[in-house]
């Protein structure tokens, strides 16, 4: 049975909702890898030391069971290497955008609790960081799995990643 998970994505490719819906199904504790990368609520500042913030991740991934997800691949090498499993959500950047924009505005107007503090200026930014994605960091984050394919699974959607778990 899988205990230790390690989701990853872009912006807006659903890595949370995933997390929620498989600590809930599995009963494993989940964990957003911004409240350790950020220690405020300040909107792209307040980042935590290295020391502090690989504390944190280190307090995470020594615990029997666990769900990291975040977009972050530099820092969690560690978490790579404990984890059972490693989900990477892959879906298409106009699907992701749909999801920013609708995240921002469900955010702005309190529907839904914010992790930071929502600016037109950084929906900008992660629109564009969205745009990126696929040419930049999708490709890094391959290399970083390298080592890791024997555990990885590669999917478009969560509905993809909740099929395959509910048929193992």
């Amino acid at each position: 049975m899988m205990k230790k998970i390690h989701i990853i994505g872009s912006t807006g490719s659903g890595k949370t909702f995933l997390a929620r819906k498989l600590s809930n199904q599995l009963n494993i504790p989940y964990f957003e890898l911004d409240s350790v990368m950020w220690s405020s609520s300040v909107e792209f500042s307040g980042k935590n030391p290295p020391g502090k913030r690989d504390k944190l991740l280190e307090d995470i991934i020594t615990k029997d069971q666990w769900i990291v997800e975040g977009i972050y691949y530099k820092w969690v090498s560690r978490s790579f290497e404990e984890d059972d499993i490693i989900i990477f959500l892959t879906p298409k950047p106009l699907n992701r955008a749909i999801k920013i924009i609708t995240r921002f505005i469900k955010q702005r107007t309190g529907i839904e609790k914010a992790n930071y503090k929502q600016t037109l200026k950084g929906l900008a930014e992660m629109l564009k960081w969205n745009q990126k994605f696929d040419f930049e960091n999708k490709k890094k984050i391959f290399e970083c799995l390298e080592n890791h394919k024997k555990k990885l699974i590669v999917v478009n959607n969560n509905k993809e990643v909740l099929l395959k778990i509910a048929l193992s």
